[in-house]
């Protein structure tokens, strides 16, 4: 049974010829523009790299820049074999090219899906994984890369972060009190208030109520109050449950998880409009294909043919497909058998031995 089957006469496969010549351009200039947000995210990941326990996400900005790059050069053969279907002559030509080109295209297109999926499903895997990344980056900021061979700037990669996105902290600012993060070539160790502390803490580090200079808020209405931050009595007119604005209160995590979540859905509806977009040029394609099928080997070739998505039913497509593959998988192992053992000969034709 032909699957949704459309009557095409000479006028009417000109125009959808035109028309979808049209659209394949515009759809070329679609994947550019996927490849260029993939480059874009993929940019912005790399730039938080470092902050970055793992790299599962990346996956989404390399489907959509190898995605991309394919459209494109699917949408240029589209338009030139939009462009031959004018001309009878040179259509033939794309008849054995045009199946696999429908399955490889069709894979492609899907991939756009799969894209926008993962950038929802990878959410927890992006959540804890900057969980870990920040973590060990607030660990190790004391640790500035002129006097640790092989290091990164952790120092000025978190500082950069927290003023960028306004945050504090892993979760709050109070991720600073847990970690010594003003590295020992810059403390008094002769002074008594660092040795109590060092003495106080049992793994010997200097740990104290404060927070690096990025955690300022620049809003806040008086000078930044960075050191002393749960001691009341140590500032004037100063109290640490009311004074909201002196430090950033969101931690860095949930900034960046905003920011990449805020990405992913601007690009959703992008990567989606090109999904569609490329179905309805395959779609189209398929039909000026069968449609111009019927006009080869025709005396007129104004006459009106038939277009169809499916000669067969698609459980007959899928069967007969399911066939044809086992039988080129059966051809490929016979040839690797022949291959390994060129010099067998069949039993019946081996010289008889005494």
């Amino acid at each position: 049974m032909v699957l949704f089957k459309i009557k095409f006469p000479f006028q009417k496969r000109v125009r959808l010829a035109q028309g979808l010549w049209l659209l394949s351009w515009v759809a070329m200039f679609s994947g550019a523009i996927t490849f260029a947000i993939g480059v874009f995210l993929k940019t912005e990941l790399h730039r938080r790299s470092e902050v970055m326990h793992s790299m599962d996400i990346h996956i989404v900005p390399n489907l959509l820049m190898a995605v991309g790059l394919a459209s494109v050069g699917i949408n240029v053969c589209a338009g030139k074999v939009c462009q031959d279907s004018l001309d009878t002559s040179r259509f033939p030509r794309w008849k054995t090219f045009l199946p696999p080109f429908f399955c490889f295209s069709v894979f492609i297109t899907s991939l756009l899906l799969v894209a926008m999926i993962l950038s929802f499903a990878l959410q927890p895997s992006l959540e804890e994984s900057l969980k870990i990344g920040l973590k060990n980056g607030i660990r190790f900021y004391k640790f500035f890369p002129l006097n640790i061979p092989h290091s990164t700037y952790r120092t000025e990669t978190i500082d950069r972060l927290q003023i960028e996105f306004q945050c504090c902290g892993n979760t709050n600012y109070r991720d600073w009190f847990e970690v010594q993060w003003i590295s020992s070539r810059y403390l008094d160790f002769t002074s008594k208030e660092v040795k109590d502390r060092v003495r106080s803490n049992i793994d010997g580090r200097y740990l104290l109520d404060g927070v690096p200079f990025s955690c300022c808020n620049p809003a806040s209405p008086r000078p930044c109050i960075q050191y002393s931050l749960l001691d009341n009595s140590a500032h004037y007119n100063y109290e640490y449950q009311t004074e909201e604005l002196n430090l950033y209160n969101r931690g860095c995590r949930q900034a960046l998880i905003s920011y990449y979540m805020g990405l992913m859905n601007t690009i959703g509806p992008c990567v989606l409009f090109d999904f569609l977009l490329q179905m309805t040029i395959l779609v189209s394609l398929r039909y000026l294909q069968t449609a111009m099928e019927g006009v080869i080997g025709q005396e007129n070739v104004e006459i009106e043919t038939e277009g169809y998505i499916l000669e067969k039913g698609v459980k007959e497509t899928l069967l007969e497909t399911k066939e044809k593959v086992k039988k080129l998988l059966q051809f490929a192992q016979v040839g690797d058998a022949s291959a390994m053992n060129p010099g067998t000969q069949p039993d019946e034709e081996k010289p008889a031995t005494a």
